[in-house]
């Protein structure tokens, strides 16, 4: 890791507060690169938190239509946890990356115009769509899988570097037991059941 390397350096030819302020920013790095072992529930009729955060926004895409897909935004504080975590066991049948600008992740047109990578996840009951939007400090957005993989309930499949959002849009027969608000864990948290 650059900044341990750098406060040893530092340690041994410059001032020791050079050394000390290296060392901090390494310990940053390292609380926000963690990742926890998160344990899914056993229930296949729910949909669990793609991200740590705190629940920004729950809104029908399409107002008007009584079937509308809800749309739930989680933002994601640098202090989050930035690991994504599958929603639901399914198959990825489509993934896309757009590179973009990086305004404010908690703005509405955040999700139209950051960068962002979007994954479809198809499951035995719904399909769902989950997005990794880069914020304004998040410079970032990393998947590990490729469309055709499988994922299990609660399962890792990416990050977003510093603050970010995480949005799921969800079919009409979920019904939404989170509220605006909200804090969630990504893996753990049920915010949806399969009606």
């Amino acid at each position: 890791m650059v900044p341990v390397a750098l406060a040893l350096l530092s340690l041994a030819f410059a001032p020791w507060y050079l050394s000390l302020f290296f060392l901090v920013i390494a310990l940053f790095m390292a609380f926000f690169f963690r990742d926890p072992e998160r344990d899914a529930p056993g229930d296949e009729n729910v949909v669990l938190a793609p991200a740590d955060g705190r629940v920004t926004r729950i809104s029908p895409i399409a107002p008007e239509d009584k079937n509308s897909p809800t749309l739930v935004s989680i933002f994601l504080s640098p202090l989050d946890v930035h690991i994504n975590r599958s929603p639901i066991a399914g198959k990825i049948t489509s993934l896309s990356y757009i590179p973009g600008r990086f305004l404010m992740a908690t703005k509405e047109e955040a999700s139209l115009v950051n960068e962002q990578n979007t994954l479809t996840i198809e499951g035995e009951k719904i399909t769902v769509v989950c997005k990794q939007i880069a914020g304004i400090l998040a410079r970032r957005v990393v998947c590990w899988k490729k469309k055709g993989d499988n994922l299990g309930l609660g399962e890792r499949f990416g990050m977003i570097k510093f603050s970010s959002r995480t949005d799921l849009v969800l079919p009409a027969n979920v019904e939404i037991v989170v509220a605006e608000g909200m804090r969630v864990r990504g893996g753990t948290t049920v915010i949806g059941r399969i009606l």
